[in-house]
């Protein structure tokens, strides 16, 4: 193993701990009036059975996450003692489990937390006995998410892009490497031709097009807010948005650089094809860091921020229960909300109401977006 692709391995290692330890926190972070995605009163946060709950869950979570990674550094170091290592198909699948187990774990581990905290709600009676609806006053003096025209910086990207490409043709070999393995062998070629100018361009369209749709998302979603603290929490989901906005444009605009450079570089042979995949690794992670910072910070819907803002009363009633329009806690179906997007309720982000028939045009779109773009790209190789 080269030493950029020991470098990337590592570093994919370490977004096993890095997302495991972000789904351990997950109970922590939503809104003060969600546990487990049931709804209850947000003074009641703090009752021992649903911190005991909240423990359990982030203490199994630790272990999961602990004992894949443990299991992926130990594949690690046989790999470099050994004579033959160990595959890499071996490796990458390591990687994924590492990755998709503890997600499956999570929900599940939820789903067994959710069904004591409904117990724990009937018998104390945690219902709204009306529902009510708030409003905020002058709502446009309310922080929200960026522009969407800032993501009209992905065409300058585009056309340096070109440029640059123009500029390294005439030095680019007739055969460009596209793909390596951990070994530093070359398993994928391009021929040098337009595809040259046409990756670049393929991928920074696809990331614009998907970024700018999960921007626009959040510009879309409908705002939540605590009918005991209307102002706070209206404030504190807007800083929320803007956030994450704000971190959605420019996590797309550097990937999209990035990419772009070290794909035009490396097909020149400027720099190596492991180093500029190293490289985008390095970014990645950089970014998955961030991303998580941020999550901590302002929690779900800026649930940490809100209530850092103002303290929820212990005796405060439940004045809003949705809870029937969740489908395990995950799936959002409600005919009578005209909204199509809104805060996920275990989990950093937005999900859609699948009651709304756009949301599966929307979902549909999006599987075809990807499956045209994999098409395309496979197709210059």
């Amino acid at each position: 193993m080269t030493l950029p692709s020991l470098l990337s391995f590592i570093l994919l290692i370490a977004i096993i701990p890095t997302t495991g330890g972000l789904l351990a926190a997950t109970p922590w972070l939503m809104r003060r009036n969600e546990c487990f995605a049931v709804t209850v009163p947000a003074g009641k946060q703090n009752d021992g059975r649903l911190v005991a709950l909240k423990r359990r869950y982030t203490r199994t979570m630790l272990v999961v996450t602990a004992a894949f990674t443990a299991l992926a550094a130990a594949v690690l170091a046989v790999h470099l003692g050994s004579r033959d290592g160990v595959s890499e198909g071996v490796l990458i699948a390591l990687i994924l489990a590492g990755t998709l187990v503890p997600l499956v774990v999570s929900f599940a581990l939820m789903l067994r937390a959710r069904r004591a905290v409904q117990k724990i709600k009937v018998a104390e009676g945690w219902f709204a006995t009306q529902q009510q609806v708030t409003a905020v006053v002058a709502e446009e003096d309310v922080p929200g998410a960026i522009s969407l025209a800032w993501n009209l910086l992905y065409v300058p990207i585009a056309l340096a892009s070109i440029a640059l490409t123009y500029a390294l043709y005439p030095s680019m070999p007739d055969v460009i490497p596209m793909q390596v393995n951990f070994s530093g062998e070359v398993t994928s070629t391009m021929q040098k031709g337009p595809g040259v100018f046409a990756f670049p361009l393929l991928f920074t369209a696809f990331l614009a097009a998907v970024m700018t749709f999960s921007h626009w998302t959040i510009t879309r979603s409908k705002r939540p807010t605590d009918p005991g603290a209307p102002a706070t929490s209206a404030l504190a989901y807007g800083m929320f948005a803007r956030a994450q906005s704000i971190l959605m444009v420019a996590t797309g605009l550097v990937l999209a650089a990035t990419t772009d450079i070290c794909f035009i570089l490396s097909a020149a042979g400027v720099v190596s094809l492991e180093w500029m995949a190293a490289l985008i690794v390095v970014l990645a992670m950089l970014i998955v860091v961030v991303c998580i910072a941020v999550s901590v910070v302002y929690g779900q819907a800026g649930s940490r921020l809100h209530a850092r803002m103002q303290a929820a009363p212990a005796d405060a009633p439940l004045a809003f229960d949705d809870d029937e329009h969740w489908i395990l806690g995950i799936i959002y179906f409600n005919r009578d909300d005209a909204s199509l997007f809104l805060p996920e309720r275990f989990g950093i982000g937005w999900t859609l109401n699948m009651a709304r028939p756009a949301a599966w045009a929307l979902l549909v779109g999006f599987v075809a977006l990807t499956a045209a773009f994999v098409f395309a790209v496979f197709s210059l190789m």
